[in-house]
């Protein structure tokens, strides 16, 4: 909480500086309305001077305009302020979100970072609105009203300062146990917004199997404790207001009890009794209202320390210095050199001991049975992981020595689970590249994307719905290896890309590859062996090791493995 009020607030300070002195103004006139009336019935309304009265009518009209403009003016800056705060905040989180490697996402996960980027940022714009219209407000009325009352009745003002310390340390003390609570809240949310994306992401899958009813228990259950943390958390925070009201209605009590009596032995005037009262009721509303400001702020430090902890992450996949090593243009393009990886520090590697080169232009195919470690090893080389141990080398350079976009800028890649955005297909081909349009239809034509493309009147303007669900899986494969190819990269890794054609559409995909693309170094991830068959180099991997190297005849004469998923793909060995 402390750097969002100082580092983001910065900016700010004199538009809240001048916020505050409006909105000091405008309490001030606040406060001089009882004196006014006081004022009136004790000394002005006795001399039965019409015009003094008049006058003072005046002059109270006046301060009522004035409270009332200055505190909307005030109001308005102090939601300007906490809106361009919060959106410098939201700007600052998002990206950061963006850079944060695949292990501090998978250490935060995804539901948490939305959660964080959506409730909290919220909490945090309500707190900060909030403090700025009753921060200086209420403070203010309470303590100029104790000084007024002093001026007005010393005896009368020593119940209200006593009770006063009472109500500060009570507010205080729920706000440190409130806190912890408000954590929890949000820790809850962040599993009900997980369970909303995975339902919405699997509604068809959910609606085909008939677990509609199993979802709606679970969502039931996640959003049962959300409930009940919210209601321990709000419940804790809900006693400061009828508390600090129970005190100050005995603090009240007392005071008409006492007046009375001052009023009856000629030590009080009647005037200065309503204008005590209606500073009493002034600074009671005062001090509910900063009790109820406490339960934003509880609120808001929770998520101000979420919001932070993700900001201050710190960058945990640095670029290394890189060697002073002259040019080399026989280098291979890829190199893993001794390669072991383990998710999150599991003692359980999901990579072992992974060594091989591949040539510029050649194509490597990637093969093995589920959890074998293809799609590992393909975050290795893109760098969304560090090895454990070993190097990964592109182009003869230490993968870890090259800066995160000129890495990226290598590589063209398609995936079996990517995205596609709600937008045309030219521009989700195009992805903000400067690419030209005869570019995107190129790429769609390699990609076996264009015949699809064309069958419908708006061609590549055609709007793609959410996730492209308007299209096929094939077709949505097709538009995101056009996307891939479209940039002319240097590597071209398709991670199962191509699982949802046709053997005739891959087989048109890979021949395309062949002759248009002869100098692109080319990653084929596959369950299908004539997808990697033609490949200059197949890895078979099991169980996070290379089972098997060679090329699809080598393979076929001396690796059982492979020769048993030929057999079971293409009908026999002799097929």
């Amino acid at each position: 909480m402390k750097k969002v009020l100082t580092h983001y607030l910065r900016p700010c300070y004199a538009r809240m500086a001048l916020g505050f002195v409006i909105k000091f103004t405008g309490t001030i006139f606040d406060l001089l309305l009882p004196w006014l009336l006081a004022y009136i019935i004790d000394d002005v309304a006795p001399t039965g001077d019409r015009r003094s009265i008049a006058l003072c009518a005046l002059a109270m009209v006046l301060c009522a305009f004035g409270a009332l403009s200055f505190n909307v003016i005030a109001n308005r800056m102090a939601s300007a302020v906490a809106r361009d705060t919060t959106r410098a905040i939201r700007h600052d989180l998002f990206a950061r979100i963006m850079t944060l490697s695949a292990a501090q996402t998978d250490a935060a996960t995804k539901p948490s970072l939305i959660s964080r980027l959506t409730t909290d940022t919220y909490n945090i714009n309500q707190m900060l609105g909030r403090v700025q219209r009753l921060g200086v407000r209420a403070p203010i009325l309470t303590i100029g009203g104790i000084l007024i009352t002093l001026t007005l009745d010393p005896v009368l003002s020593m119940v209200l300062v006593a009770v006063l310390p009472v109500i500060v340390l009570l507010t205080i003390r729920i706000s440190r146990v409130s806190i912890p609570l408000y954590h929890q809240v949000q820790q809850s949310s962040d599993q009900l917004v997980r369970l909303v994306r995975e339902d919405a992401a699997g509604i068809r899958v959910i609606k085909a199997l008939s677990k509609t009813d199993a979802e709606r228990a679970r969502f039931d259950a996640v959003s049962r404790e959300v409930i009940a943390r919210e209601k321990k958390a709000s419940g804790m925070m809900a006693r400061v207001g009828p508390l600090t009201s129970m005190l100050l209605n005995g603090a009240q009590i007392v005071v008409i009890l006492v007046g009375a009596l001052r009023v009856a032995s000629g030590h009080c005037e009647v005037g200065r009794i309503l204008a005590f009262m209606t500073y009493f009721t002034i600074i009671l509303n005062a001090v509910v209202n900063l009790s109820k400001m406490f339960v934003v702020f509880s609120r808001a430090a929770a998520s101000a320390d979420r919001v932070m902890a993700v900001i201050d992450l710190p960058q945990d996949m640095l670029t290394l210095p890189a060697l002073d090593m002259p040019d080399m243009p026989d280098a291979p393009a890829i190199e893993f050199d001794g390669v072991s990886f383990s998710y999150g520090g599991s003692a359980e590697a999901a990579l072992e001991d992974i060594s091989f080169s591949l040539a510029r232009g050649q194509t490597l195919g990637i093969i093995g049975e589920t959890g074998s470690g293809k799609s590992t090893l393909i975050r290795l080389l893109m760098r969304f992981y560090d090895p454990t141990q070993g190097q990964v080398r592109l182009f003869g350079q230490d993968a870890r020595t090259i800066p995160h976009e000129q890495l990226r800028a290598h590589f063209g890649a398609a995936f079996q689970s990517d995205t596609l955005f709600e937008d045309t297909i030219a521009e989700n081909i195009r992805l903000g590249r400067p690419l030209t349009d005869a570019q995107i239809t190129q790429a769609a034509r390699d990609a076996q994307a264009y015949a699809f493309v064309q069958d419908d009147k708006q061609g590549f303007d055609t709007g793609l719905a959410i996730r492209g669900n308007n299209l096929s899986g094939g077709q949505k494969q097709r538009v995101m290896i056009a996307r891939a190819l479209c940039g002319r990269p240097d590597i071209l890794v398709l991670d199962d890309a191509s699982s949802a054609l046709d053997y005739r559409t891959d087989a048109a995909l890979r021949a395309a590859l062949r002759e248009r693309y002869a100098e692109v170094t080319k990653v084929l991830v596959a369950q299908r062996v004539s997808s990697v068959a033609s490949a200059d180099l197949i890895l078979v991997l099991s169980g996070g090791r290379i089972l098997a190297r060679g090329t699809h005849e080598t393979l076929l004469s001396s690796c059982a493995v492979y020769q048993e998923l030929y057999a079971s793909q293409m009908g026999g060995l002799d097929a």
